[in-house]
């Protein structure tokens, strides 16, 4: 429905119980599409609005890198459940998939199937979500008022959808933070764009000739920045020019490298362990604590990283920057719904304890499902990454068990919303105020074989 609603469509919104339009979700990537399928099997009608021309677009973005947990946390059990009726080989036991891997054959299987195909709309980018003919001040009648959810298609056109629930699970990805230390870019970072680059890039595939034989900044210390790092060692291996600068904010370099054999993802783990051998053989300049604070560009192309250093100013020079300093959710599509989120972590305010990296950094989270997730705008749920907000231990095992929460949720499965069964495993390190009473009770510290406890005292 393209056209402004005239007299007849208004009379006939009218008549139609938001109960009988379908459930809106937004983003087709895993979460996405797992929310779809647990609406299904409620028998509740979902409608996916993916912005990318395939489903798992943001998937596909950073899909050379391979993930750190196995087949098994990667996928749904229902989704899983109705891939297989339709003669789909589950890939458990062939190791860790890349997100590539993801896409094409778990993704795209699934979005070919018939209870999947005809209910996504690629290439519908969701630009608002408002309640129909109410605005975010208006309170009489707003509950009984389906969702209008606006959007623009591939040929920019613009539509609408009206929807008795909206699931946003649309992600982070496209939202990176800044290099600026203060969270609001650099002076001159937007200037400097030709020369910097968010997230992973390829640095061994389709990127290489650019970070080939050159000097290149990596700000940051997360997974993203460990996986880049890690990439670039080997291409400093193929091409010995390439020079390598790696610079974070934190002055605490007890995290840096992981859990270790404490991970329970020994793939995680690893990558740490590979990491620190690397740091400790010289293979990178490190620069910490760092905060940059403006970036220029010189005469010959190159950049000027300015900052403070442990209380000095401090210059690093480089070709390019590869800015890895994590994600924030982008809410300008939420501007007209009521929403209640944690200052801090623009997350779902329940939910805020259990994942502040100020508190805590082990990988198991206290179950949580559609109770922490829901907003103050009735049938509003924000799932995936985006719920984690600004927090950076999201696992796609989080996504699903939520996904599950939320549908049964609106199918007034109470019961089974309530029965929220989050087993994570940890990550073999923990910070926060209880960290020593924690180690001590085996919080974040047990061996890679040891089963993964439900809850623990510093989580």
């Amino acid at each position: 429905m393209n056209r402004p609603l005239d007299s007849s469509d208004r009379m006939a919104l009218e008549a139609v119980s938001p109960s009988e339009l379908p459930v809106a979700i937004i983003g087709g990537g895993p979460v996405g599409l797992a929310a779809a399928v647990h609406l299904l099997g409620y028998g509740l009608e979902p409608l996916i609005l993916e912005a990318g021309a395939q489903v798992g677009a943001a998937v596909r973005d950073w899909g050379h890198v391979p993930m750190f947990w196995p087949w098994g946390y990667s996928t749904d059990r229902a989704t899983v459940a109705l891939l297989q009726r339709q003669g789909w080989t589950h890939p458990d036991g062939e190791g860790y998939p890349t997100g590539l891997d993801l896409a094409e054959r778990y993704l795209d299987p699934l979005a070919a199937t018939p209870e999947i195909a005809g209910r996504l709309r690629l290439g519908s980018r969701v630009t608002g979500i408002a309640r129909a003919g109410h605005g975010k001040v208006r309170t009489a009648g707003r509950d009984d008022r389906p969702f209008e959810v606006r959007y623009v298609d591939s040929a920019g056109q613009e539509g609408r959808v009206f929807a008795r629930a909206v699931i946003d699970a649309s992600g982070t990805w496209s939202s990176p933070n800044p290099a600026g230390a203060g969270g609001l870019p650099a002076i001159g970072e937007r200037a400097a764009s030709s020369r910097i680059r968010y997230g992973m890039p390829d640095v061994l595939g389709r990127d290489r000739d650019r970070y080939a034989g050159r000097r290149i900044l990596v700000l940051g210390s997360g997974h993203s920045a460990t996986g880049t790092l890690l990439d670039l060692a080997e291409l400093a291996r193929q091409a010995p020019d390439t020079r390598i600068v790696w610079a974070f904010r934190s002055a605490d370099r007890a995290r840096l490298f992981g859990g270790g054999e404490a991970d329970q993802l020994p793939r995680r783990g690893a990558l740490g362990q590979r990491l620190r051998a690397l740091a400790d053989a010289g293979a990178y300049e490190i620069v910490a604590p760092f905060a940059v604070d403006a970036i220029e560009t010189t005469s010959d192309g190159g950049l000027h990283v300015l900052g403070d250093r442990d209380g000095a100013a401090h210059a690093i020079e480089a070709d390019e920057l590869i800015v890895a300093t994590g994600l924030r959710p982008d809410l300008s599509i939420l501007g007209e719904l009521r929403i209640d989120l944690d200052p801090a972590l623009d997350c779902p305010r329940a939910l805020a304890p259990q994942i502040d990296p100020n508190e805590h950094s082990c990988g198991t989270v206290r179950p949580h499902g559609a109770a922490e997730l829901a907003q103050p705008e009735p049938g509003l749920f924000i799932i995936g990454m985006k719920a984690y907000g600004r927090a950076p231990t999201f696992l796609l095992a989080t996504g699903y068990e939520q996904a599950r929460s939320v549908a049964a949720h609106l199918a007034g499965d109470l019961d089974a919303a309530r029965r929220v069964e989050l087993v994570l495993p940890e990550t073999g390190v923990c910070n926060g105020p209880g960290r020593q009473e924690a180690e001590a009770a085996s919080c974040c510290g047990p061996a890679a074989s040891a089963a993964p406890a439900k809850a623990s005292a510093c989580c």
